[in-house]
């Protein structure tokens, strides 16, 4: 036998140093290349979960104008920007009016609470307090404001916060869709791309995984996130037909309520009841409500109609995953969290049950 000549001490300390030296240049990399591309990561995700969720609709779309690609992700964008940008003017508009008619009856004096109901007491807890609050507002609204003012300031600073988060989900919910398009022009090269890192990285089943997440992303975009769209568009255009005030913050309300799996009837149930006091013809009232419990049950007959063309996601993860996005991202984290999470609980599933099988077959053989 030939003893292995002995590697030079000097040697492996350069070895060692040149590694050193290439995993710190990669590593400045990487961080500096994360760090350019952090600002347009959630838009970009955001505008990948819109290309896939649309890309069977697109194939039709691409076979009416010819096969041309590029002229039908033009179409597309144009089309996408017009309904995001059209409600969302139209619901700001509402917003906007509904804060001068505010501000306008403040300063003429006539703004004021309705008397609270002596029901209100018997709320646990919170009931005698509650109660006190707004019996003080309904007999002078500016000395109620004037005793609460830390907290009215706080709500105030609370609401601003939360509008900025809306023109900035705006932006991004923009520059995603312009994201979208460009990737649908190029889906086939790009899905192909996909398939290969997914077989790099996780060998035989690393196809079937991208195929899993596809249908994930279709199936909660079409059953969730597609379903409280259609309710928040059915609860404007009720709000809308009988002008009700602030009916575009009511609106919001509604989609988020939708988005994590709550009837948005908590939002419309109470304006429904409000308006009977206030409507001019009854017969439109009880329409209001017919619509509105309408438009809150709409959910049990839609989910089953688009959810199950993809895979069972179960609600849990949805809710989760759309407060945890909001908390995180803002409004567009209500989306792209509930979806993330989703594809997130499918890959661990998979995972999980290839691990049975596995098990399954060592102790049969």
């Amino acid at each position: 036998m030939h003893a292995t000549p002995a590697v030079p001490r000097r040697q492996v300390l350069d070895t060692a140093v040149e590694v050193a030296i290439r995993l710190t240049i990669i590593g400045v990399v990487v961080v500096w290349s994360y760090r350019i591309l952090d600002p347009f990561i959630m838009p970009i995700v955001w505008g990948v979960i819109i290309a896939v969720a649309i890309a069977p609709l697109f194939a039709k779309l691409t076979g009416l104008t010819g096969g041309r690609r590029g002229l039908t992700a033009v179409l597309f964008t144009l089309i996408a920007l017009a309904l995001v940008i059209v409600p969302t003017v139209q619901i700001t508009d509402s917003a906007i009016r509904s804060t001068i008619e505010l501000d306008r009856r403040w300063e003429e004096g006539t703004l004021t609470v309705p008397a609270p109901s002596a029901s209100v007491r018997e709320w646990p807890l919170i009931g005698d307090r509650v109660y006190d609050a707004w019996d003080t507002a309904h007999a002078n609204l500016r000395t109620a404001l004037q005793t609460y003012q830390p907290q009215v300031q706080a709500a105030r600073a609370f609401a601003v916060a939360k509008a900025k988060g809306l023109v900035g989900g705006l932006l991004q919910t923009i520059i995603a869709l312009i994201i979208a398009g460009a990737m649908l022009t190029y889906a086939t090269g790009g899905e192909a791309r996909v398939r290969a890192l997914a077989s790099r990285l996780g060998g035989a089943r690393g196809e079937g995984l991208v195929s899993m997440s596809v249908a994930t992303i279709r199936s909660v975009a079409q059953g969730v996130l597609g379903v409280a769209l259609l309710q928040a568009a059915a609860s404007a255009l009720g709000m809308f037909l009988v002008h009700i005030p602030g009916w575009g913050i009511w609106t919001v309300l509604v989609l988020v309520l939708a988005v994590v799996q709550l009837p948005p009837l908590l939002i419309l149930g109470p304006i429904a009841v409000w308006y009977f006091t206030i409507a001019d013809s009854t017969v439109v009232a009880i329409i209001f409500l017919v619509w509105s419990l309408l438009v809150s049950i709409s959910d049990s007959f839609l989910k089953p109609l688009f959810l199950g063309r993809g895979v069972d996601v179960p609600m849990p993860v949805i809710l989760l995953g759309a407060i945890g996005g909001v908390i995180l991202y803002g409004i567009v984290g209500l989306f792209v969290g509930a979806v993330v999470l989703a594809i997130g609980y499918e890959l661990f599933r998979a995972w999980m049950q290839g691990q049975v099988e596995a098990e399954a077959e060592a102790a049969t053989g």
